[in-house]
C-alpha cells in the first residue's frame, strides 16, 4: 500500500505551493492540461516584456540571438542536440509544421491510434484530405502492453502509409506509448513518424534516448512549469531540410533550427523565460527528486480517489493501464459521467464552478476517468480532500443523469 508521502517545502520551510501563484481557494488537480508557472518564472517574463517594451527597436533585431541562446539551454535539458530543436508555441504548432511542409503523398494514408491528441489528429486529418488520402487509426487497447500496443500499431500499416503519428504520453488516456520500438520499425520501412511528446518534458530523465523518429514535439509549459507558449520540436532526420516555421519571416533561407529563431513581432518572452521554470525546480528540489515526489503522491492518490469511488458504486474503480505514466494516472468515475469528450469537459467546468477544483475528466472508447495528475506543489491533503468531499458530489451527480435517462 501506497503511503501519502511527505509534502514538498521550499529552502526556507514554506509549502512548495507558495512558489506558485494559484488561487487558494481552489485545488488545483489538473496541472497535466495546461501547467502552472512559477512565480519566478512569471517574474522573469515580465522583466523581459519590460524590456521589449522600453526598447522595441532594439529587442527585436536582437531577439533571434536570445531565442538561440535559450533553446540551447532547452536542449541541454532535453539532452538532444542543440542543432536538432526548434521553439515553437505549443505541441500542436510544432505538428502543424511537419502537416504543412511534409511533401505531396497522392492518395497517403496517415496513421494515428484512437488514443491521440484530438487537435493533432484533426490535423492528420486535414493532411489526409489534400493529399486525397485518408487516416487509419490503430485500435490500442488501454491495458495494451508495449508488445501489444506496437503489434496493434505496426498492424495498420500498408503500402499507402506516408506518415505515422503517436503519442509518447496520450493525453486522455495517461499512458506511455511504445515509441521506440514502432520508430525503429518505422525507420526500417522507411515511413516518416512524427512523436507527439506534448505531456513529456519533465517527466523522464532522458526523454529522447534511442529513439528513432523524425520529428519529435513537447511542450514545456506542461511538467517543465514554463510560461504557456513554449514547445521544443526535435528534428532527426534529413526531414530538417523541408520543415519551416509557420509564419515566413526574414530567416526563411536560413537553415534549421535557425530560421525557427525568427518569427517577426512574436512575443518570444515565454521562450526566453522557459529557462528559468526549468532551473528553478533544479534549484530547489532538482528534477530527480521531483518525479519521485510526483510518482509518489500519484500512487497515493490513484489509491484513496480509487477506494473512495469504488466504495461509493460497489464497482472497482480501478484502471489497467498498459505502460501507466508516473505523474498522470486515471480512476474510472461512476457510470453516466463524462461518457463523452464534450461531457467530460463540462463536467470538467461544472466541478470547477461547484466544488472549487480544477480537475481533469476524460472520455475514452465510451467511459470516463478521473484524470488526476501531479506535480511539486500538490500534497495528499488535495486528493484527500477530492476522495472525501468531490467522489460522494459525483456519486449523486451520476445517480441523476441515470434517472434522467
Amino acid at each position: 500500500m501506497s503511503p501519502a508521502p511527505l509534502p514538498l517545502l521550499l529552502p526556507d520551510g514554506r509549502p512548495a505551493a507558495r512558489a506558485w501563484t494559484l488561487d487558494p481557494a481552489l485545488t488545483h488537480l489538473n496541472h497535466g492540461s495546461f501547467g502552472a508557472v512559477p512565480e519566478a518564472a512569471q517574474q522573469e517574463q515580465q522583466r523581459l516584456r519590460a524590456e521589449m517594451d522600453r526598447a522595441p527597436v532594439v529587442w527585436f533585431p536582437a531577439l533571434p540571438g536570445r531565442v538561440a541562446a535559450a533553446r540551447s539551454k532547452v536542449a541541454d535539458f532535453l539532452r538532444v542536440d542543440p542543432r536538432d530543436l526548434a521553439l515553437v508555441p505549443n505541441a500542436s504548432a510544432g505538428a502543424s509544421v511537419v502537416y504543412g511542409n511534409l511533401p505531396a503523398r497522392p492518395g497517403g494514408e496517415v496513421l494515428v491510434t484512437d488514443h491521440g491528441y484530438g487537435a493533432v489528429t484533426m490535423g492528420a486529418e486535414r493532411l489526409a484530405r489534400r493529399w486525397g488520402g485518408s487516416v487509419r487509426t490503430a485500435r490500442v487497447p488501454l491495458d495494451a502492453t508495449a508488445e501489444e500496443a506496437c503489434a496493434a500499431v505496426l498492424a495498420e500499416v500498408t503500402d499507402r502509409t506516408a506518415l505515422i503519428v503517436l503519442d509518447h504520453i496520450t493525453s486522455a488516456t495517461a499512458r506511455w506509448m511504445p515509441v521506440k520500438e514502432i520508430g525503429a520499425a518505422a525507420r526500417e520501412l522507411g515511413i516518416p513518424l512524427l512523436i507527439d511528446g506534448a505531456h513529456v518534458p519533465g517527466l523522464a530523465e532522458d526523454p529522447l534516448a534511442g529513439l528513432e523518429f523524425d520529428v519529435w514535439v513537447g511542450n514545456l509549459h506542461k511538467f517543465g512549469c514554463s510560461p504557456r507558449g513554449a514547445s521544443a520540436l526535435v528534428v532527426r532526420s534529413g526531414l530538417r531540410h523541408q520543415l519551416y516555421p509557420l509564419i515566413d519571416s526574414w530567416a526563411a533561407e536560413a537553415p534549421f533550427p535557425e530560421r525557427f529563431d525568427t518569427q517577426g513581432t512574436i512575443d518570444a518572452s515565454s521562450y526566453l523565460a522557459a529557462p528559468e521554470a526549468l532551473g528553478f525546480i533544479e534549484r530547489t528540489w532538482g528534477w530527480a527528486a521531483a518525479r519521485d515526489y510526483l510518482r509518489e503522491l500519484a500512487d497515493y492518490a490513484e489509491r484513496i480517489v480509487g477506494e473512495a469511488v469504488t466504495k461509493l458504486t460497489g464497482e472497482s474503480a480501478a484502471v489497467d493501464v498498459g505502460m501507466p505514466v508516473n505523474a498522470l494516472r486515471l480512476v474510472r468515475l461512476p457510470d453516466g459521467l463524462a461518457a463523452t469528450r464534450l461531457e467530460a469537459d463540462a463536467l470538467r467546468d461544472r466541478v470547477a464552478a461547484e466544488l472549487g477544483v480544477e480537475a481533469a475528466f476524460t472520455s475514452f472508447d465510451g467511459v470516463g476517468y478521473f484524470r488526476l495528475s501531479t506535480h511539486v506543489y500538490n500534497t495528499a491533503a488535495d486528493y484527500e480532500d477530492f476522495a472525501e468531499r468531490c467522489v460522494p458530489v459525483l456519486g449523486s451527480w451520476a445517480r441523476g443523469t441515470a434517472e434522467r435517462h
